[in-house]
Protein backbone atom coordinates (compact mmCIF):
# COMPACT_ATOMS: atom_id res chain seq x y z
CA UNK A 1 0.00 0.00 0.00
CA UNK A 2 1.53 3.30 -1.11
CA UNK A 3 0.53 5.23 2.00
CA UNK A 4 3.05 3.14 3.98
CA UNK A 5 6.00 4.74 2.19
CA UNK A 6 5.43 8.24 3.53
CA UNK A 7 5.75 7.51 7.27
CA UNK A 8 8.71 5.23 6.67
CA UNK A 9 10.45 7.99 4.71
CA UNK A 10 9.74 10.51 7.45
CA UNK A 11 11.02 8.08 10.07
CA UNK A 12 14.31 7.81 8.18
CA UNK A 13 14.59 11.60 8.06
CA UNK A 14 13.95 11.96 11.79
CA UNK A 15 16.47 9.29 12.75
CA UNK A 16 19.05 10.91 10.46
CA UNK A 17 18.34 14.28 12.03
CA UNK A 18 19.02 12.77 15.42
CA UNK A 19 22.65 12.26 14.42
CA UNK A 20 23.00 16.05 14.46
CA UNK A 21 20.58 16.91 17.24
CA UNK A 22 20.81 16.99 20.96
CA UNK A 23 21.09 15.73 23.98
CA UNK A 24 23.26 18.84 24.53
CA UNK A 25 26.93 19.03 25.34
CA UNK A 26 26.90 21.28 28.39
CA UNK A 27 29.65 23.10 30.24
CA UNK A 28 31.28 20.97 32.88
CA UNK A 29 34.56 19.53 34.10
CA UNK A 30 36.33 16.39 35.15
CA UNK A 31 39.22 15.62 37.46
CA UNK A 32 41.58 12.93 36.21
CA UNK A 33 43.53 10.43 38.26
CA UNK A 34 46.47 12.88 38.45
CA UNK A 35 44.17 15.41 40.19
CA UNK A 36 44.10 17.72 37.16
CA UNK A 37 40.84 19.58 36.64
CA UNK A 38 39.88 19.92 32.97
CA UNK A 39 37.03 22.16 31.88
CA UNK A 40 35.11 20.67 28.96
CA UNK A 41 31.68 20.11 27.42
CA UNK A 42 29.94 16.99 28.73
CA UNK A 43 27.18 15.13 26.92
CA UNK A 44 24.48 15.44 29.57
CA UNK A 45 22.03 12.56 29.12
CA UNK A 46 20.49 13.06 32.58
CA UNK A 47 21.55 9.56 33.63
CA UNK A 48 18.78 7.40 35.13
CA UNK A 49 21.37 4.89 36.35
CA UNK A 50 24.73 5.95 37.71
CA UNK A 51 27.18 5.97 34.80
CA UNK A 52 30.49 4.17 34.50
CA UNK A 53 31.76 6.74 32.00
CA UNK A 54 30.72 9.70 29.88
CA UNK A 55 31.31 11.46 26.55
CA UNK A 56 32.86 14.91 26.39
CA UNK A 57 34.39 17.50 24.05
CA UNK A 58 37.36 19.65 24.91
CA UNK A 59 35.91 22.50 22.82
CA UNK A 60 32.66 23.04 20.94
CA UNK A 61 34.19 22.03 17.61
CA UNK A 62 36.44 19.19 18.76
CA UNK A 63 35.67 15.50 18.36
CA UNK A 64 33.83 13.62 21.13
CA UNK A 65 36.01 11.62 23.51
CA UNK A 66 35.19 8.90 26.04
CA UNK A 67 36.10 8.96 29.72
CA UNK A 68 35.74 6.02 32.07
CA UNK A 69 35.63 5.45 35.80
CA UNK A 70 39.23 4.19 35.66
CA UNK A 71 40.58 7.54 34.46
CA UNK A 72 38.28 10.05 36.20
CA UNK A 73 37.99 10.78 39.93
CA UNK A 74 35.17 13.30 39.62
CA UNK A 75 33.07 14.98 36.95
CA UNK A 76 30.11 17.31 36.79
CA UNK A 77 27.82 19.44 34.67
CA UNK A 78 27.80 22.97 36.08
CA UNK A 79 24.69 23.82 38.12
CA UNK A 80 23.17 20.44 37.30
CA UNK A 81 24.96 17.32 38.54
CA UNK A 82 28.15 16.00 40.09
CA UNK A 83 29.63 12.48 40.40
CA UNK A 84 32.56 11.24 42.47
CA UNK A 85 34.51 7.99 42.12
CA UNK A 86 34.73 5.90 45.26
CA UNK A 87 35.77 2.43 46.35
CA UNK A 88 33.50 1.31 49.16
CA UNK A 89 31.32 -1.46 50.55
CA UNK A 90 27.88 -1.80 48.95
CA UNK A 91 24.95 -4.00 49.90
CA UNK A 92 23.03 -5.11 46.80
CA UNK A 93 20.41 -7.24 48.55
CA UNK A 94 17.28 -7.49 46.43
CA UNK A 95 14.13 -5.59 47.38
CA UNK A 96 11.99 -7.88 45.22
CA UNK A 97 9.48 -9.69 47.46
CA UNK A 98 10.23 -13.02 45.78
CA UNK A 99 14.00 -12.64 46.21
CA UNK A 100 14.33 -11.25 49.73
CA UNK A 101 17.30 -12.36 51.77
CA UNK A 102 16.87 -14.44 54.94
CA UNK A 103 19.50 -12.27 56.65
CA UNK A 104 18.70 -9.02 58.42
CA UNK A 105 22.24 -7.68 58.18
CA UNK A 106 23.48 -6.17 54.91
CA UNK A 107 25.83 -8.27 52.79
CA UNK A 108 28.63 -5.91 51.78
CA UNK A 109 30.93 -6.24 48.82
CA UNK A 110 33.65 -3.80 47.81
CA UNK A 111 32.98 -1.98 44.52
CA UNK A 112 34.28 0.97 42.53
CA UNK A 113 31.41 3.31 41.61
CA UNK A 114 30.50 6.80 40.52
CA UNK A 115 28.21 8.14 43.26
CA UNK A 116 25.90 11.02 42.45
CA UNK A 117 26.25 13.93 44.84
CA UNK A 118 22.85 15.05 46.13
CA UNK A 119 23.84 17.44 48.94
CA UNK A 120 27.18 19.00 49.86
CA UNK A 121 27.31 20.67 53.26
CA UNK A 122 28.35 19.87 56.80
CA UNK A 123 27.49 16.29 55.86
CA UNK A 124 27.31 15.06 52.28
CA UNK A 125 24.60 12.84 50.79
CA UNK A 126 25.14 10.57 47.77
CA UNK A 127 22.95 8.33 45.62
CA UNK A 128 23.56 5.17 43.60
CA UNK A 129 20.92 3.82 41.18
CA UNK A 130 21.22 0.66 39.12
CA UNK A 131 17.85 -0.40 37.68
CA UNK A 132 15.53 -1.05 40.63
CA UNK A 133 18.40 -0.85 43.10
CA UNK A 134 18.69 2.44 45.02
CA UNK A 135 21.28 3.05 47.72
CA UNK A 136 22.15 6.20 49.65
CA UNK A 137 25.48 7.09 51.24
CA UNK A 138 26.73 9.79 53.54
CA UNK A 139 30.00 11.38 54.60
CA UNK A 140 30.65 13.30 57.77
CA UNK A 141 33.54 15.76 57.98
CA UNK A 142 36.93 14.05 58.12
CA UNK A 143 35.40 10.58 57.59
CA UNK A 144 34.94 8.19 54.69
CA UNK A 145 31.76 7.60 52.71
CA UNK A 146 29.45 4.93 54.17
CA UNK A 147 26.19 3.40 53.05
CA UNK A 148 23.00 4.37 54.84
CA UNK A 149 21.58 0.95 55.58
CA UNK A 150 18.05 -0.06 54.69
CA UNK A 151 17.19 -3.65 53.88
CA UNK A 152 13.99 -5.65 53.64
CA UNK A 153 14.36 -9.33 54.48
CA UNK A 154 12.34 -12.51 55.06
CA UNK A 155 11.88 -13.41 58.74
CA UNK A 156 11.90 -16.92 60.19
CA UNK A 157 8.08 -16.74 60.29
CA UNK A 158 8.14 -15.94 56.54
CA UNK A 159 7.03 -12.35 57.12
CA UNK A 160 8.75 -9.29 55.66
CA UNK A 161 10.96 -7.39 58.07
CA UNK A 162 12.91 -4.15 57.60
CA UNK A 163 16.39 -3.25 58.77
CA UNK A 164 16.17 0.54 59.20
CA UNK A 165 19.62 1.09 60.61
CA UNK A 166 19.96 4.27 58.49
CA UNK A 167 17.80 6.12 61.02
CA UNK A 168 20.14 5.09 63.84
CA UNK A 169 23.10 6.26 61.74
CA UNK A 170 21.48 9.66 61.23
CA UNK A 171 20.55 9.94 64.92
CA UNK A 172 24.09 9.07 66.05
CA UNK A 173 26.04 11.16 63.54
CA UNK A 174 23.93 14.23 62.71
CA UNK A 175 23.01 16.16 65.82
CA UNK A 176 20.80 19.24 65.95
CA UNK A 177 18.79 20.68 68.90
CA UNK A 178 15.61 20.66 66.81
CA UNK A 179 15.97 16.99 65.80
CA UNK A 180 14.13 14.64 68.11
CA UNK A 181 13.59 10.92 67.70
CA UNK A 182 10.17 11.49 66.11
CA UNK A 183 11.78 13.61 63.40
CA UNK A 184 14.25 10.82 62.64
CA UNK A 185 11.53 8.14 62.59
CA UNK A 186 9.61 10.09 59.93
CA UNK A 187 12.50 9.93 57.44
CA UNK A 188 11.92 7.46 54.63
CA UNK A 189 14.66 5.78 52.64
CA UNK A 190 14.10 7.97 49.59
CA UNK A 191 15.76 10.92 47.91
CA UNK A 192 13.25 13.61 48.87
CA UNK A 193 13.24 12.82 52.59
CA UNK A 194 16.99 12.42 52.83
CA UNK A 195 17.82 15.56 50.82
CA UNK A 196 15.50 17.62 53.00
CA UNK A 197 17.07 16.21 56.18
CA UNK A 198 20.67 16.82 55.08
CA UNK A 199 19.89 20.42 54.03
CA UNK A 200 18.19 21.05 57.40
CA UNK A 201 21.16 19.56 59.22
CA UNK A 202 23.60 21.95 57.55
CA UNK A 203 21.30 24.93 58.19
CA UNK A 204 20.96 23.93 61.85
CA UNK A 205 24.75 24.03 62.15
CA UNK A 206 24.80 27.47 60.49
CA UNK A 207 26.44 26.22 57.34
CA UNK A 208 25.62 26.47 53.66
CA UNK A 209 24.80 23.52 51.42
CA UNK A 210 24.70 22.84 47.70
CA UNK A 211 21.56 20.91 46.80
CA UNK A 212 22.09 18.92 43.59
CA UNK A 213 19.04 16.81 44.44
CA UNK A 214 16.66 19.72 43.86
CA UNK A 215 16.00 19.96 40.15
CA UNK A 216 14.06 22.74 38.45
CA UNK A 217 10.40 21.83 38.21
CA UNK A 218 9.68 20.26 34.84
CA UNK A 219 6.42 19.94 32.98
CA UNK A 220 5.95 16.18 33.11
CA UNK A 221 2.37 16.06 31.81
CA UNK A 222 0.82 17.39 28.62
CA UNK A 223 -2.82 17.36 27.55
CA UNK A 224 -3.18 17.99 23.83
CA UNK A 225 -6.18 18.47 21.54
CA UNK A 226 -5.49 16.58 18.28
CA UNK A 227 -7.86 16.98 15.32
CA UNK A 228 -6.89 14.99 12.24
CA UNK A 229 -7.51 14.29 8.59
CA UNK A 230 -7.77 10.54 7.89
CA UNK A 231 -7.09 8.74 4.63
CA UNK A 232 -8.60 5.29 5.21
CA UNK A 233 -9.02 2.21 3.03
CA UNK A 234 -11.06 -0.96 3.45
CA UNK A 235 -11.41 -4.25 1.59
CA UNK A 236 -13.64 -7.15 2.63
CA UNK A 237 -13.66 -10.76 1.44
CA UNK A 238 -16.02 -13.69 1.83
CA UNK A 239 -14.31 -17.05 1.36
CA UNK A 240 -17.48 -18.79 0.17
CA UNK A 241 -19.04 -16.07 -2.03
CA UNK A 242 -16.74 -14.02 -4.26
CA UNK A 243 -19.68 -11.82 -5.24
CA UNK A 244 -19.54 -10.24 -1.75
CA UNK A 245 -15.87 -9.22 -2.05
CA UNK A 246 -15.58 -5.43 -2.07
CA UNK A 247 -12.81 -2.88 -2.33
CA UNK A 248 -14.10 0.35 -0.81
CA UNK A 249 -10.97 2.20 -1.88
CA UNK A 250 -9.67 5.24 -0.01
CA UNK A 251 -11.93 7.65 1.81
CA UNK A 252 -11.05 11.01 3.37
CA UNK A 253 -12.60 11.70 6.78
CA UNK A 254 -12.12 13.69 9.94
CA UNK A 255 -11.31 12.54 13.44
CA UNK A 256 -10.53 14.04 16.82
CA UNK A 257 -8.53 12.91 19.82
CA UNK A 258 -7.26 14.17 23.15
CA UNK A 259 -3.80 12.98 24.09
CA UNK A 260 -2.50 12.56 27.63
CA UNK A 261 1.31 12.47 27.65
CA UNK A 262 3.34 11.46 30.69
CA UNK A 263 6.99 12.59 30.40
CA UNK A 264 9.46 10.17 31.97
CA UNK A 265 11.69 12.14 34.39
CA UNK A 266 15.11 11.02 33.14
CA UNK A 267 17.31 11.04 30.02
CA UNK A 268 16.58 14.77 29.53
CA UNK A 269 12.83 14.18 29.07
CA UNK A 270 13.38 12.33 25.80
CA UNK A 271 10.82 9.61 26.52
CA UNK A 272 7.12 9.68 27.30
CA UNK A 273 4.08 7.43 27.58
CA UNK A 274 1.07 8.47 25.50
CA UNK A 275 -2.65 7.63 25.70
CA UNK A 276 -5.09 9.14 23.21
CA UNK A 277 -8.82 8.37 23.03
CA UNK A 278 -9.80 9.18 19.43
CA UNK A 279 -13.06 9.23 17.52
CA UNK A 280 -12.92 8.01 13.90
CA UNK A 281 -15.36 6.91 11.21
CA UNK A 282 -15.40 5.33 7.76
CA UNK A 283 -18.46 5.54 5.48
CA UNK A 284 -18.50 4.25 1.91
CA UNK A 285 -20.85 2.66 -0.60
CA UNK A 286 -19.41 0.68 -3.51
CA UNK A 287 -20.45 -2.08 -5.93
CA UNK A 288 -18.99 -5.46 -5.06
CA UNK A 289 -16.16 -6.83 -7.17
CA UNK A 290 -18.21 -9.58 -8.85
CA UNK A 291 -21.77 -10.09 -10.10
CA UNK A 292 -23.93 -12.53 -8.17
CA UNK A 293 -25.25 -15.19 -10.55
CA UNK A 294 -28.70 -15.06 -8.97
CA UNK A 295 -29.08 -11.45 -7.81
CA UNK A 296 -27.02 -9.56 -10.37
CA UNK A 297 -25.10 -6.47 -9.31
CA UNK A 298 -24.64 -6.04 -5.56
CA UNK A 299 -23.78 -2.92 -3.56
CA UNK A 300 -21.91 -2.94 -0.25
CA UNK A 301 -22.48 -0.14 2.25
CA UNK A 302 -20.14 0.28 5.24
CA UNK A 303 -20.90 2.45 8.25
CA UNK A 304 -18.00 2.13 10.71
CA UNK A 305 -17.56 4.29 13.82
CA UNK A 306 -15.26 3.67 16.74
CA UNK A 307 -13.30 5.08 19.66
CA UNK A 308 -9.62 4.19 19.41
CA UNK A 309 -7.42 3.90 22.51
CA UNK A 310 -3.75 3.90 21.46
CA UNK A 311 -1.29 3.38 24.33
CA UNK A 312 2.31 3.88 23.35
CA UNK A 313 5.85 5.14 23.81
CA UNK A 314 7.29 8.33 22.29
CA UNK A 315 10.88 9.46 21.86
CA UNK A 316 11.94 13.05 21.22
CA UNK A 317 14.92 14.26 19.20
CA UNK A 318 15.77 17.81 20.26
CA UNK A 319 16.83 20.39 17.69
CA UNK A 320 16.98 23.35 20.09
CA UNK A 321 15.18 24.66 23.17
CA UNK A 322 11.92 25.15 21.25
CA UNK A 323 11.93 22.59 18.43
CA UNK A 324 11.98 18.80 18.45
CA UNK A 325 11.10 15.85 16.27
CA UNK A 326 9.45 12.78 17.72
CA UNK A 327 8.60 9.19 16.84
CA UNK A 328 6.06 7.02 18.60
CA UNK A 329 4.73 3.47 18.51
CA UNK A 330 1.40 2.43 20.03
CA UNK A 331 -0.73 -0.60 20.68
CA UNK A 332 -4.23 0.38 19.62
CA UNK A 333 -7.46 -0.90 21.19
CA UNK A 334 -10.49 -0.18 18.99
CA UNK A 335 -14.05 -0.07 20.32
CA UNK A 336 -16.59 0.04 17.49
CA UNK A 337 -20.23 1.02 18.04
CA UNK A 338 -23.37 1.09 15.85
CA UNK A 339 -21.25 -0.18 12.98
CA UNK A 340 -22.14 -2.63 10.23
CA UNK A 341 -21.72 -3.57 6.58
CA UNK A 342 -24.81 -4.28 4.50
CA UNK A 343 -25.03 -5.73 0.99
CA UNK A 344 -28.07 -5.02 -1.17
CA UNK A 345 -29.21 -6.40 -4.54
CA UNK A 346 -30.45 -4.48 -7.56
CA UNK A 347 -34.04 -4.66 -6.33
CA UNK A 348 -33.09 -3.17 -2.97
CA UNK A 349 -33.32 -6.31 -0.85
CA UNK A 350 -30.76 -6.53 1.93
CA UNK A 351 -28.38 -9.51 2.00
CA UNK A 352 -25.88 -10.68 4.56
CA UNK A 353 -25.87 -7.82 7.13
CA UNK A 354 -22.53 -8.00 8.95
CA UNK A 355 -21.86 -6.42 12.34
CA UNK A 356 -18.46 -4.81 12.74
CA UNK A 357 -16.35 -5.96 15.66
CA UNK A 358 -12.73 -4.90 15.32
CA UNK A 359 -9.50 -6.36 16.64
CA UNK A 360 -6.53 -4.42 17.96
CA UNK A 361 -3.60 -3.28 15.84
CA UNK A 362 -0.44 -1.15 15.87
CA UNK A 363 0.15 2.51 15.06
CA UNK A 364 3.35 4.40 14.26
CA UNK A 365 3.91 8.13 14.04
CA UNK A 366 6.54 10.72 13.22
CA UNK A 367 6.12 14.39 13.97
CA UNK A 368 7.41 17.78 14.99
CA UNK A 369 6.65 19.86 18.09
CA UNK A 370 7.29 23.56 18.58
CA UNK A 371 7.47 25.45 21.87
CA UNK A 372 5.86 22.50 23.70
CA UNK A 373 2.53 23.83 22.39
CA UNK A 374 2.03 23.11 18.70
CA UNK A 375 2.59 19.82 16.95
CA UNK A 376 2.22 18.10 13.60
CA UNK A 377 2.27 14.34 13.08
CA UNK A 378 1.94 11.75 10.33
CA UNK A 379 0.42 8.61 11.86
CA UNK A 380 0.12 5.23 10.14
CA UNK A 381 -1.92 2.27 11.36
CA UNK A 382 -1.23 -1.32 10.37
CA UNK A 383 -3.98 -3.60 9.06
CA UNK A 384 -6.97 -3.91 11.37
CA UNK A 385 -9.41 -6.81 11.15
CA UNK A 386 -12.92 -5.39 11.65
CA UNK A 387 -14.96 -8.58 10.98
CA UNK A 388 -13.49 -10.70 13.75
CA UNK A 389 -16.77 -12.44 14.67
CA UNK A 390 -17.15 -14.24 11.33
CA UNK A 391 -15.29 -17.30 10.11
CA UNK A 392 -16.05 -16.73 6.40
CA UNK A 393 -15.40 -13.00 6.37
CA UNK A 394 -12.05 -11.18 6.48
CA UNK A 395 -11.11 -7.54 6.08
CA UNK A 396 -8.20 -5.16 5.68
CA UNK A 397 -8.66 -1.71 7.20
CA UNK A 398 -5.72 0.72 7.12
CA UNK A 399 -5.36 4.38 7.85
CA UNK A 400 -2.92 7.26 7.37
CA UNK A 401 -3.62 10.42 9.37
CA UNK A 402 -2.34 13.97 9.35
CA UNK A 403 -2.64 15.14 12.96
CA UNK A 404 -2.45 18.69 14.31
CA UNK A 405 -1.91 19.27 18.02
CA UNK A 406 -2.44 22.08 20.50
CA UNK A 407 -1.37 21.50 24.10
CA UNK A 408 -3.82 23.07 26.54
CA UNK A 409 -1.46 22.31 29.46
Amino acid sequence: MSIIKLPLSLLTIVISANCYSQILYEEGYYINSADQKINCLIKNIDWKNNPTGFTYKRTKNSKPEKATIKSVKEFGVFNTSKYVRVVLNVDRSSDNVNDLSRYKKPIFKEEELFLKVLVEGKSNLYEYVDGNLKRYFYKEENSSIEQLVFKRYRTSQNNIGSNTRFRQQLWNEMKCPSFDIDRIQRIGYNKNDLVKFFVEYTQCNKGESVNYGKKPKKDLFNLTLRPRLNNSSLTIRNSSRDSRNTDFGNEIGLGAGIEAEFILPFNKNKWSIIVEPTYQYFNSKKPTNNIDEFRGNLVADVNYKSIEFPVGLRQYFFLNDKSKFFVNASYLIDLSFNSSITITSENGSELDPVEIDSRNNLAFGVGYKYNDKYSFEINYQTNREILSNYALWSSNYQKLSVVLGYSIF
